[in-house]
């Protein structure tokens, strides 16, 4: 097989950092990545020269490197047919810098009118516009068109216990359209009030506690904890937890778990993965049973099977690995508030921060930077940020509440050196146990 992807991404930024601007920022990458499979040997080659002349030497290259044979992948630098309407778009460079100062400043301004303890506020916008094409031998042409936009507040208050920090985001595949429906003041009071309600926090406590995490706010933990352990790169090589498992029971019966690069406007949504095969729903886990895992071309060539849509790279100069999407858990029929009042005790998790898993054992590490007591059924004191600590299949086993409440969290995945945009999700869910580091 031979393919070749070509790009053309630009990027801009801006920031504002006690109330100066402290960044204006744009750029742009252009180039093509050639690959060329002989049997089980890979040849890569990317160029950023996109005339006739680059592309037939990095062409050559790559397929010189793939007839060397010997089962491995090799990269070499060399310096220097379906398309997707998505409809109207605000692109960003039909949005002028004042437009783009004018929302940080907005966001700024109501932040700090959350209270004095504000003492410094961090406002961040940026955007993206990324154009690939894909063709291949096996007669694929294919062309996306795929534009980001995101902003973030982050917000520091100070007060007795010293100086406490709330972040809040907003990101999705769509243009500057979504800040008609999305309020800007509204992400920057939430990072004010996620600030200011730590500075009355207490220490967590520490040992094994049920935890109520609220919708959309834990998505990432399974994210992390169970959907790269389901990526088929983990599997062939035998280095996941869930390898030989398609059919056996893995999760509560009240766990579906899904992947998604349809959905819409979300952070992992994309008309075409970066192989050019159109993403698909793809059930993982239904109702507690493992049903299938994550493919990209390779891999599914290597076990004759299909793609699942789910080949993706950073950019040209990548090569394309298996990855997530939209990755959430299906919304239960319970409501939120009755979870928590059926828990007699236990933590409850409002967000989730960054966390990492050894995909061979499934063992996971999350900070909580929002959290609450949960005493007789009641939401009461805030806790300082503390670590989840447990297992991802074992925690799956142990989700005995599913409420209705559904949302969505975008992030970064990296993986292997390579960071790609990606969706979260899942309803407000009881985990009966899970160790919590905390400092009480």
């Amino acid at each position: 097989m031979a393919e070749v992807f070509a790009e053309d991404s630009t990027s801009a930024g801006a920031m504002l950092d006690d109330r100066r601007v402290e960044e204006l920022s744009s750029g742009r990458s252009r180039g093509a990545g050639i690959r060329v499979v002989d049997g089980k040997t890979t040849g890569f080659a990317h160029t950023s020269d996109l005339s006739e002349a680059g592309l037939l030497a990095a062409a050559a290259a790559a397929a010189a490197v793939a007839q060397q044979g010997g089962g491995k992948v090799r990269t070499v630098a060399l310096g220097p047919g379906s398309i997707h309407d998505r409809g109207d778009r605000m692109l960003p460079d039909s949005v002028d810098k004042a437009r783009k100062l004018d929302l940080l400043r907005r966001a700024d301004e109501a932040a700090r009118a959350m209270g004095d303890a504000v003492s410094q506020v961090q406002v961040g916008c940026g955007d993206s516009r990324r154009r690939v094409l894909i063709a291949n031998s096996d007669g694929l042409l294919a062309e996306d068109d795929q534009v980001r936009t995101r902003f973030n507040v982050i917000c520091v208050a100070n007060g007795d216990t010293g100086m406490q920090t709330g972040h809040e985001s907003l990101a999705r595949t769509e243009g500057y359209e979504i800040f008609e429906r999305y309020g800007v003041e509204d992400i920057a009071r939430t990072a004010a009030a996620r600030a200011l309600v730590k500075l009355s926090a207490r220490p967590a406590p520490s040992g094994e506690v049920p935890i109520v995490l609220a919708g959309g706010s834990g998505g990432i933990l399974f994210h992390e904890a169970c959907g790269h352990g389901l990526e088929a790169d983990h599997i062939v090589k035998d280095a996941s937890v869930y390898t030989g498992q398609v059919g056996q029971l893995v999760a509560s019966p009240l766990v579906t778990l899904v992947d998604d690069g349809t959905v819409l406007g979300e952070w992992g949504n994309f008309a075409f993965d970066d192989e050019g095969c159109a993403p698909g729903r793809n059930v993982l886990i239904e109702n507690g049973v493992l049903t299938d895992y994550m493919w990209d071309w390779l891999r599914a060539r290597q076990e004759g099977r299909t793609s699942s849509g789910n080949g993706r790279r950073q950019s040209y100069q990548h090569l394309p690995m298996v990855r997530m999407t939209n990755t959430y858990l299906l919304a239960g029929s319970e409501n939120a508030d009755e979870i928590v009042a059926q828990t007699p005790s236990g933590v409850y998790v409002k967000k989730l921060g960054g966390g990492q898993v050894n995909t061979a054992t499934g063992d996971f590490v999350f900070g909580t930077t929002e959290a609450y007591l949960i005493e007789d059924g009641h939401i009461t004191e805030p806790l300082r940020d503390a670590n989840l600590i447990g297992n991802g299949p074992e925690v799956l086993r142990r989700i005995d509440a599913v409420a209705d409440d559904f949302d969505m969290t975008p992030g970064t995945c990296g993986k292997d050196g390579q960071s790609v945009p990606v969706g979260c999700g899942q309803a407000t869910l009881r985990i009966t146990g899970v160790t919590l580091g905390g400092t009480a």
